[in-house]
């Protein structure tokens, strides 16, 4: 009998019904007599402590285990009582839980013996019964415990790889807006040179000074546009140092193929896009990190395999990228393990620079693919 619990209906009656039967069948056979009624108002008082070690295991097994001393009408639920200690209960009191029920049936033995059988084979049976019982119990309940640890350690890591994956869409929003930041910065450098002019050099030509106006008019929108992405990104001062590195774009990716090649990695680069002026430049970053990732992907899981890029787009219409390669055969390692969370930092990107990424193995290949607008 598995561990039940005590507050649920059908378990009482289950184990009444059980029990009783059981308690029963012990007494078919018996003559009426002293003893057999002394056996039913043990077999009554035995039913209520089996229906008590659905509460207190240990306190019923006893109960019914000194009963088993009087009659054999308490065996039931003697033997039922160690089985529910032995799952629910440490090893050592399911022992010596076990022990009293066979020291009760020992006194049984003595006192009532079984004329159908010898006392050694009777007291050997029961010893193997009680025996077999302790470690189905015991077995039970190492199983049950393994199950909550396993569960328990999956959740941890479930709440873990949520963790880390929450800090990689944050450690993105950070080299992101550190990137707009060193772009906002050229933007107002541009800005400011023009306004200067304009101050500086009244005497232009009217068609100089339309110029200068012009320019200092599209770089104050596109810096405001660059500084409504940052604020979006942090909600909170970044105290990080700023990168003053350049950051690679569209026009870098042709150097991006040519060191992949160089390393040995096969790689065929069609390009159909026009007017990538127009491109945006948080868009266009966007596109070679997504490129990047790719070669890099290919490179790490099957390496030596070709692998093609496509760019597709044109202003008004969205920037299409994929990239894909040979899946590698089964069971082959990476030749550097990754911790998987490249991919989440690049959605987080394309996510926020208003595109969508999937990746996927499709047939025999793996497909990455990222869509990014491209106002007219």
């Amino acid at each position: 009998m598995s561990q039940i619990r005590p507050s649920h209906p059908l378990a009482v009656a289950a184990v009444g019904l059980t029990i009783g039967a059981l308690s029963t069948v012990s007494l078919w056979d018996r003559e009426v007599g002293p003893t057999w009624w002394l056996d039913v108002a043990v077999a009554a008082v035995s039913l209520v402590a089996a229906l008590a070690q659905l509460r207190w295991p240990v306190h019923g097994a006893l109960a019914a285990t000194v009963l088993a001393t009087l009659s054999p009408a308490a065996t039931p639920a003697a033997t039922t009582g160690a089985l529910q200690v032995a799952q629910r209960r440490r090893f050592p009191v399911a022992a010596a839980v076990t022990a009293a029920g066979m020291a009760a049936h020992l006194v049984q033995g003595l006192w009532r013996p079984n004329s159908g059988i010898s006392f050694g084979w009777w007291l050997l049976l029961i010893c193997a019964a009680y025996g077999a019982l302790l470690g189905w119990g015991a077995l039970a309940r190492s199983r049950r415990a393994l199950l909550i640890s396993l569960r328990e350690r999956a959740a941890r890591a479930e709440a873990e790889q949520g963790r880390r994956v929450a800090e990689a869409r944050m450690a993105e929003r950070h080299r992101l807006a550190r990137e707009m930041h060193d772009v906002l910065a050229h933007r107002l450098s541009l800005v400011a040179t023009h306004a200067g002019a304009l101050e500086y050099r009244p005497d232009a030509s009217p068609d100089r000074i339309a110029k200068a106006a012009g320019v200092v008019r599209t770089g104050v929108h596109q810096a405001l546009e660059e500084l409504r992405q940052v604020i979006v990104l942090l909600r909170e001062q970044d105290d990080e140092g700023d990168d003053l590195e350049p950051h690679p774009d569209l026009a870098d990716l042709p150097g991006l193929v040519a060191e992949a090649r160089e390393a040995g990695q096969p790689v065929r680069l069609r390009e159909g896009i026009t007017g990538t002026t127009s491109l945006p430049p948080a868009v266009s970053r966007t596109a070679y990190r997504v490129v990047q990732e790719g070669l890099t992907n290919a490179r790490k899981h099957a390496p030596g395999e070709p692998v093609e890029v496509l760019l597709e787009g044109a202003p008004g219409t969205p920037l299409l990228i994929d990239v894909r390669n040979p899946l590698p055969p089964p069971g082959t390692a990476p030749i550097v393990p990754g911790s998987g969370l490249g991919l989440v930092g690049l959605t987080e990107r394309v996510r926020l620079a208003g595109g969508r990424l999937d990746h996927q193995g499709t047939g025999a290949e793996f497909v990455l693919r990222a869509r990014l607008p491209w106002p007219p």
